[in-house]
């Protein structure tokens, strides 16, 4: 069915008109002006034209130099020249109020060279925005901490409605592709944050066409539903920048069907699976609305 090879050309369901560049404007300068990063544009997001264009953005907090270097990210990585932005708080807060966002996402790089992990900043965060924006949903997609369990509580406890973290691989592609994380200390978080907090939202994300089989998608899957996960997104790998992992596959639309059927028939609540299905795009409309 799929393509095998490592294919040279998108297949023909990954192709699309792009929006009028002139609809992202208006975005771009606020977010220029207001010194905010956003995860659409330092990992060459796919649907960052569709999404600016619409008036969304995913915020990336702390910066946009991560200590991690994983093969399917093409955001900076090394050692951050600088400490937390302490009005970045602010700033990110008021943006999302002058964009009248009902669903506000935040993401981050990791922080591992700070003893925190960067988790008061995101508290502070949290905190600015649910002032700021009081009837709006609040979801995070956090770094795994390393585990710590006090870290994770502190964004707990700051109160965001969604707590998402990203497995992004099956186990057996950890070591070549994030090397950096652990594929227990991402169920460990998971499952923390359901222990910690039941009536908090859990949300994670997969991405295939990196070499997995559909045995593992589906062990995958199991495990993540067995680790309390609420919602789940399987959407496509598309290399974002060059010395990056190599698409192994593409799945084609009719895979993505089975394997949110799969997914449901594991208990998950919702799922988003197709191959432009990102953790936070539309994100409100995948998730929230119905």
């Amino acid at each position: 069915m799929a393509t095998t090879a490592r294919p040279s050309r998108l297949p023909p369901w990954l192709k699309r008109p792009l929006p009028r560049s002139g609809g992202q404007k208006p975005l771009e300068g606020l977010l220029r002006e207001q010194r905010l990063n956003t995860v659409c544009e330092e990992a060459n997001c796919p649907n960052k034209a569709q999404c600016f264009s619409h008036g969304t953005a995913t915020f990336m907090i702390l910066g946009d130099v991560c200590t991690r270097s994983c093969r399917f990210c093409s955001v900076i990585s090394g050692r951050p020249p600088a400490p937390p932005d302490a009005d970045e708080p602010r700033r990110l807060a008021e943006s999302a109020s002058a964009m009248r966002l009902e669903h506000v996402v935040i993401t981050s790089v990791d922080r591992d060279d700070l003893p925190d992990g960067g988790s008061s900043h995101w508290a502070e965060v949290i905190i600015a925005v649910k002032a700021a924006l009081p009837a709006a949903t609040v979801e995070v997609l956090t770094p795994d901490f390393q585990a710590d369990a006090s870290q994770i509580e502190r964004v707990i406890a700051a109160g965001p409605h969604i707590y998402n973290h990203n497995i992004e691989v099956v186990p057996s592609l950890f070591r070549t592709i994030q090397p950096s994380k652990r594929y227990d200390r991402s169920l460990f978080l998971l499952r923390h944050v359901k222990q910690q907090a039941p009536g908090m939202t859990t949300k994670s994300g997969l991405m295939v066409g990196l070499g997995e089989t559909r045995a593992e998608i589906r062990q995958t899957m199991r495990e993540l539903r067995e680790h309390d996960v609420d919602m789940l997104t399987i959407g496509q790998y598309l290399k974002p920048a060059p010395g990056l992992a190599d698409v192994v596959r593409y799945y084609e639309p009719a895979e993505f069907e089975e394997m949110k059927q799969e997914a449901l028939a594991l208990g998950f609540p919702k799922v988003a699976s197709g191959p432009f299905v990102r953790s936070s795009y539309n994100a409100k409309e995948q998730f929230i609305s119905g």
